[in-house]
């Protein structure tokens, strides 16, 4: 049954060292093509910008954060719903990654990613709250760099009703890690990325 397959993943992402190994490995496996695993298995062949995410394929990425994750599992406020966020964070970048101009790009994929979260969730698990949880993460990943950087597409009042800040920063800080090419310098560079990003909206809340 599938939902066997939810439990099995389940068990990996909080027992594991590297639920990376075990994620590959049924990656492979015929199953992993039925719905709704399909909607990882397409991250496979989804490029990225190379400048951006030299690991190559949203797949790889994935991976990767899902292992920075597990480091730091058991800082986090839940850890199932935190597990299977890192895996699901980047599920709506399958429908748009899109080549513009001569660059890779997924806009909206955290607003759509939400949306794809939840679906893919219930057709595993009638538990509403933890799917809940985890569309929420997925929803609110990016805003750490919309934060940062001053985009237009920040919306830190409606994060903070929907998530803590200390949650949303340690689940960026695993995205930010889990890239190609990543020393110590660079990995530095995340970490203070992040506590900007938590003073930006402490300082919000003190004047708001």
């Amino acid at each position: 049954m599938i939902r066997d397959y939810f439990t099995e993943i389940s068990k990996s992402l909080l027992e594991d060292e590297k639920p990376s190994h075990f994620l590959n490995t049924i990656s492979r496996e015929a199953r992993f093509k039925e719905h709704p695993f399909d909607m990882l298995y397409i991250l496979k062949e989804t490029p990225q910008s190379p400048v951006h995410h030299p690991e190559g394929s949203v797949w790889n990425h994935t991976l990767m954060v899902v292992d920075e994750a597990a480091k730091r599992r058991e800082s986090c406020e839940e850890k199932r719903a935190f597990m299977w966020a890192a895996l699901l964070h980047d599920i709506g970048k399958g429908p748009t990654t899109k080549l513009r101009k001569g660059r890779i790009t997924s806009y909206d994929h955290d607003r759509v990613g939400m949306e794809l979260a939840e679906s893919f969730l219930k057709t595993l698990t009638d538990d509403s709250d933890f799917i809940k949880r985890v569309a929420v993460i997925v929803r609110w990943h990016m805003q750490p760099l919309f934060v940062v950087k001053d985009l237009p597409f920040a919306k830190l009042l409606d994060m903070l009703e929907d998530i803590k800040l200390e949650e949303i920063a340690l689940f960026s800080l695993c995205d930010r890690l889990g890239r190609g090419n990543m020393d110590s310098r660079k990995a530095e560079e995340e970490i203070h990325s992040i506590e900007t990003f938590k003073d930006k909206c402490r300082e919000l809340l003190v004047h708001h």
